[in-house]
């Protein structure tokens, strides 16, 4: 009898526990993807003739000490787990316009797997952070974050 009550009370809690996981995992990624933006913000001024970074390991320290840093090494994110390309169960990646120097971009944050999110998390120069939701119909629903919707993603 006492193992039964025990599997009931684990058949309620684990759920939770997993989808209180998945937001958290969620609202690290935005977090996330704010941070990104501001160090593109700095990169950008710091470094003019560059433009933004298109790479996740220039914004970071890219195995320097930080002593001197340069286009290649900012050390605008002392975030390893970030600067790599995945944190918290999300895929980051950023993707310049290919010019020189790079006047625009486009960040990106995308869960590894089915348990550690559902929603998709992007942004741009414009420091506008969009939530795109898996309920919505052909995986769109974007809204910006605060926006308030039911598609599962806050």
């Amino acid at each position: 009898m006492v193992v039964m009550v025990l599997m009931i009370i684990a058949a309620i809690a684990i759920p939770n526990l997993v989808h209180g996981k998945m937001r958290a995992n969620e609202a690290s990624a935005v977090a996330s993807v704010k941070t990104i933006n501001t160090a593109e913000y700095m990169y950008n001024t710091a470094y003019p003739d560059v433009g933004y970074s298109s790479s996740l390991a220039n914004l970071g320290s890219h195995g320097s000490n930080c002593e001197q840093p340069s286009s290649t090494n900012a050390c605008l994110i002392m975030d390893e787990a970030l600067t790599s390309g995945i944190k918290s169960g999300y895929i980051f990646e950023i993707v310049g316009d290919g010019n020189k120097p790079t006047v625009t971009y486009t960040v990106s944050a995308a869960p590894e797997s089915a348990v550690s999110g559902r929603c998709s998390i992007s942004s741009s120069q414009s420091g506008e952070v969009r939530v795109s939701g898996p309920n919505a119909p052909n995986g769109g629903g974007d809204k910006s974050v605060g926006a308030g919707g039911s598609d599962g993603c806050e």
